[in-house]
């Protein structure tokens, strides 16, 4: 099996006998876009919620809303034919004790806007591991489907 890895701000696309890995998902967002019936899968490591908050919007990796319609374009390139689904991980708040009452993390706001991408791109989101204080990394297995998140500050869950 092959192992990519996804690197922050950036996406990757696999099909069949691939293992797509990120790690360090804090207030990033991981997303695992899977199409069963062709194992075909890409995954994502947001960094924005938005490209109005980067100066440089170099990579479609960055942003949800540029990161989804990149990631099903090579999905379908690579021979995604049926229905689309969605993971979210991460999106945590990993310095809440820092931040103001009621303010809104950046965690929050990257969950918010892969939550709408998805919705954009009517890919429906099927499970989430998000929020919290602890980061997380991500083991998606394209050939099966399986994501498994990993964190120091619990046990694996699997979506």
């Amino acid at each position: 099996m092959t192992t990519i890895t996804v690197r922050i701000a950036d996406y990757a696309a696999a099909a069949k006998h691939a293992m797509l890995v990120t790690n360090g998902l804090g207030s990033c967002v991981g997303i695992a876009l899977y199409d069963a019936s062709a194992s075909v899968g890409a995954l994502a490591h947001i960094l924005l919620p938005n490209v109005h908050l980067s100066v440089i919007s170099s990579s479609p990796g960055k942003c949800a809303s540029t990161a989804v319609p990149a990631m099903v374009r090579r999905m379908r390139e690579l021979g995604a034919t049926g229905e689309i689904e969605a993971r979210l991980i991460g999106g945590a708040s990993m310095f809440a004790p820092l931040l103001p009452p009621r303010s809104i993390s950046i965690g929050s706001r990257n969950v918010a806007a892969a939550h709408a991408a998805c919705a954009a791109a009517n890919i429906p989101v099927v499970a989430e591991d998000v929020g919290g204080v602890h980061g997380r990394s991500v083991y998606f297995d394209v050939t099966e489907g399986d994501v498994v998140v990993r964190s120091m500050m619990r046990d694996d869950v699997r979506l």
